[in-house]
This record gives C-alpha cells, sequence and structure tokens, in this order.
C-alpha cells in the first residue's frame, strides 16, 4: 500500500479532471434550465397573436349588430363580407402560430443538438477515468478525506449527468409536441382557407341569384324566414349569457378536421345547413351537420365508442342523457361531461377541461357565432356559470 502512495500525480490527474467534467455538466444543466425561462425569438409573435384574437373580438361584435338589424340584402352582403373578414383574420392568426411553432422547433433542435454534443464529451471524459477502481483511489488519497472528496466528485457528476440525460429526452417529448401542433395548426389553416373560398363563393351565390334586387332577396328567404329568425334567437341568447357570465376568450376555432363535415361537404347558407349526407344539410345521425348536438353527438361517440346518441335539439340534451343513464351534475362541470344551455333550441357544447377552482370550464363546440358565421367551430374558455346544467358522459 504504501507503493501505490507513490501514484499521487495521477490523484491529482485524477480529481482535476473529475472537477473540470462536473463543471462542465453543471454548465451544461444550468444552461438547459436557463433555456426553459429565458426570451425565445418566438416571443415576437406573441404580441401579433394577441392582436388578431383582438381583431376576432371585433368581427363578433359587428356580427352581432348585423344579426340584430332587419333581414335584407344589404345586411346579408354586410354579413358575409364581416365574415370572410373574420375568417382572414383567423387564416393570419394560424400563420403567426405556424410561425412561432418553427421558430420554437428550431431552437428545440439546437438545445438537443448542444445538450448531446455536451454530455458526448463529458461522458468520453468520464469514461477514461472510470478505468481508475474505488480501490486505486483509496490508495491514491493521502486521506480518507481525499477519498471521500473523490468519491463526491464521481456521484455528483453522475447525478448531474442523469439530469442532463432527462433534459434531452424532455426536450425531445416538447420537439415531438411541437411538430404535432404544426400539423395542427396546418389542418386549420386549410379548413380556414377552405371556409373563406366558401363564403366568397356564398356571397357570390348571392349576387347571382337576387341580382342586387332586394324584391329576389326577400322571395329567396321567404320559407325561411322562421328559421332565420330562430337562429338570430339563439345566436343572442348566446351573447346575452356570455356577456353576463364575463364573456369568453377564444382559444381555438375554424373547423376541426377531425369532425366529418366541413365546408367543402356541408356548406353553410346563413345558418342553414345544406349538403351533408343527403344534399339537405343532414350528417347521417339525425342532426344537421354543423350543428352543435351533430358536433357533440359525433364526440361522445368518438370518445366513448357508444354510437351516436339522438337526443333532440341542444337545449333538450340534458333531460334525455339523464335519461339514458348518465350521471346529473347540476352546476358543477367535470372534464368528459355535456354542457347544456337550456331553451329552444339551446345549446350543447362538450367539456374539455375546468379551472381548479371551478369557476371557469372550457368546452369544444359547433355553431357558437364568433363572428366567422354560422357552423363553426370553437374552443372557448367560459364562466361555469354560461351554462345551465352538466351531465357527465365519459
Amino acid at each position: 500500500m504504501l507503493n501505490l502512495r507513490t501514484t499521487t500525480p495521477v490523484s491529482k490527474s485524477l480529481a482535476l479532471k473529475w472537477g473540470v467534467a462536473l463543471v462542465a455538466v453543471i454548465i451544461v444543466v444550468v444552461a438547459g434550465f436557463m433555456w426553459v425561462n429565458r426570451p425565445v425569438s418566438a416571443d415576437q409573435y406573441d404580441d401579433k397573436i394577441r392582436a388578431l384574437q383582438a381583431d376576432m373580438s371585433r368581427y363578433q361584435a359587428e356580427s352581432d349588430r348585423l344579426n340584430a338589424e332587419a333581414t335584407t340584402l344589404a345586411n346579408a352582403l354586410a354579413q358575409i363580407t364581416n365574415e370572410k373578414n373574420a375568417l382572414q383574420s383567423q387564416v393570419n392568426l394560424s400563420q403567426s402560430q405556424y410561425d412561432q411553432l418553427l421558430v420554437k422547433i428550431a431552437d428545440t433542435e439546437k438545445q438537443i443538438l448542444e445538450n448531446q454534443n455536451a454530455l458526448g464529451s463529458t461522458l468520453a471524459g468520464l469514461y477514461v477515468d472510470d478505468d481508475i477502481s474505488p480501490v486505486e483511489m483509496l490508495a491514491s488519497s493521502k486521506d480518507i478525506s481525499e477519498f471521500l472528496n473523490k468519491q463526491e466528485y464521481r456521484n455528483s457528476i453522475k447525478k448531474e449527468l442523469s439530469s442532463t440525460i432527462n433534459r434531452v429526452k424532455d426536450l425531445k417529448v416538447q420537439l415531438s409536441t411541437q411538430k404535432a401542433e404544426v400539423e395542427k395548426v396546418l389542418n386549420e389553416q386549410k379548413a380556414a382557407r377552405d371556409s373563406l373560398a366558401a363564403k366568397e363563393s356564398e356571397q357570390a351565390s348571392l349576387v347571382a341569384q337576387t341580382r342586387n334586387d332586394e324584391a329576389a332577396y326577400q322571395g329567396l328567404v321567404k320559407n325561411s324566414a322562421a328559421g332565420i329568425a330562430e337562429a338570430k334567437a339563439q345566436q343572442a341568447a348566446l351573447r346575452a349569457r356570455s356577456n353576463s357570465t364575463g364573456g369568453y376568450v377564444l382559444v381555438d376555432s375554424g373547423s376541426l378536421s377531425a369532425y366529418p363535415w366541413n365546408s367543402s361537404n356541408c356548406a353553410m347558407q346563413g345558418y342553414m345547413s345544406t349538403g351533408g349526407s343527403n344534399g339537405n344539410g343532414g350528417d347521417g345521425h339525425g342532426y344537421g351537420c354543423r350543428q352543435c348536438v351533430s358536433y357533440v353527438a359525433w364526440k361522445i361517440a368518438k370518445e366513448t365508442g357508444v354510437y351516436y346518441q339522438n337526443w333532440g335539439n341542444g337545449g333538450q340534451w340534458a333531460q334525455s342523457a339523464i335519461s339514458a343513464g348518465y350521471k346529473n351534475l347540476g352546476s358543477r362541470p367535470e372534464t368528459g361531461s355535456i354542457a347544456v344551455m337550456w331553451g329552444n333550441p339551446g345549446h350543447v357544447a362538450w367539456v374539455e377541461g375546468v379551472s381548479p377552482d371551478g369557476t371557469k370550464v372550457t368546452v369544444s363546440q359547433y355553431n357558437y357565432n364568433y363572428g366567422a358565421g354560422y357552423g363553426m367551430y370553437s374552443e372557448m374558455v367560459l364562466s361555469t356559470g354560461f351554462f345551465d346544467q352538466y351531465v357527465k358522459i365519459k
């Protein structure tokens, strides 16, 4: 053992290598955590996105104003123009979200590469030093304190290495999520552009049918007058309820790519569904395509595997679901429940989430006119009190 004490220079070299390696790994890890919190270039899109979301609110206000006015050709054309503007704003919003995600993806990929390179260098150094056994370390140490310091270096480095490896794994998960979000935004972008083209076609069709003649327009809508009045009353009730319970935050909007009906196969003429499975606006399950009940029936089938429920108008869904054996939650929503606004026709939506304090609910729905016209998808955060009743489904 005394002879082995002559290897003290090896001991110093080992301590130095472990010390340098420890500092290198700590720098990598700290840099990784700093990356989480530091502003990134993608942040420059935040203000633009907020401004575009504010535009959507303006278009909704204009839609409300026009909706309250008399049914005239000028009003109908103005409403379509407003809806086109809202859809164009949605296209621009999707583009900004897409651009922001591309920046985030590039930054995440850079962070993964930097962490992997640092790990590779550190691990290569540690591999050489790991050839020295604990017995050799003990033999080359002046005393037990020096040996324990060396062991502490080794244990600290292994702990930091494990932390950094986990960080790389987390970054890869984050990258995968970001790429999935890009695909989702691109699908929404396509749907919004399709809806915009449909609105332009609707406007051209209306002009062609009426030849800009008010009498011709009134003749066109005569048979639909009752339905138009009902649709206006429904949207007015929705808006009034929203305003009285604190408004809403629009999370997502346009068309949902997974839902089988969109502007290409179920065009909206005002509030009315057209086309669809039977050429007359049906979704093939007893509902009008792109209506609230059609979406929620589809959502229940998708989430639970249970065949489409046929529970009447939106306002009837709570009682129908309870009669079918589902749990009445009253005024306390849960994720995976339906949210019902009573009335005829009323409204129904799917609960995606609930805030921790239970005061806010995130719902997905169709045919809440947020300014882009009837028959549109939206995900919103609303006050829990916006809906009259919740029924647990999943």
